[in-house]
């Protein structure tokens, strides 16, 4: 059974940082594009970024370029989302997915195979 288990949330306050991680279990997904997401309350899914794990090149959304940096670790199986600079509009529950597509449109949620159960990130002002 594929498993896709997040960690690293919780409350920072603006300016700060903090580090999802994303470990899969039941399948390496070592080909595969993984992404993360986020919701926040009342607002639609939103494309944070995404990782091809063969070559490791990385796509990201417009309002966190230059902020957050994903990155994959194959040996480990995790891949993870470095996010500084955080701001309160930052706050939402991210999902890290994979996609099993290896071409397309990486910002659509709709694409994606496998969810974890998301891990909430609370940015204060």
């Amino acid at each position: 059974q594929v498993q896709l288990v997040e960690s690293g949330g919780g409350l920072v306050q603006a300016g700060g940082s903090l580090r999802l991680s994303c470990a899969p279990s039941g399948h390496t997904f070592r080909n595969f594009v993984m992404g993360w997401f986020r919701q926040a309350p009342g607002k639609d899914r939103e494309f944070v970024a995404a990782i091809r794990r063969s070559d490791l090149m990385t796509y990201y959304g417009d309002a966190v370029k230059g902020r957050f940096t994903i990155s994959s670790d194959n040996a480990k199986n995790t891949v993870s989302l470095q996010m500084i600079s955080l701001e309160p509009e930052d706050t939402a529950v991210y999902y890290c997915a994979v996609r099993s597509l290896y071409f397309g449109d990486y910002t659509a949620s709709s694409q994606y195979d496998y969810w974890g159960q998301g891990t909430q990130v609370t940015v204060t002002s």
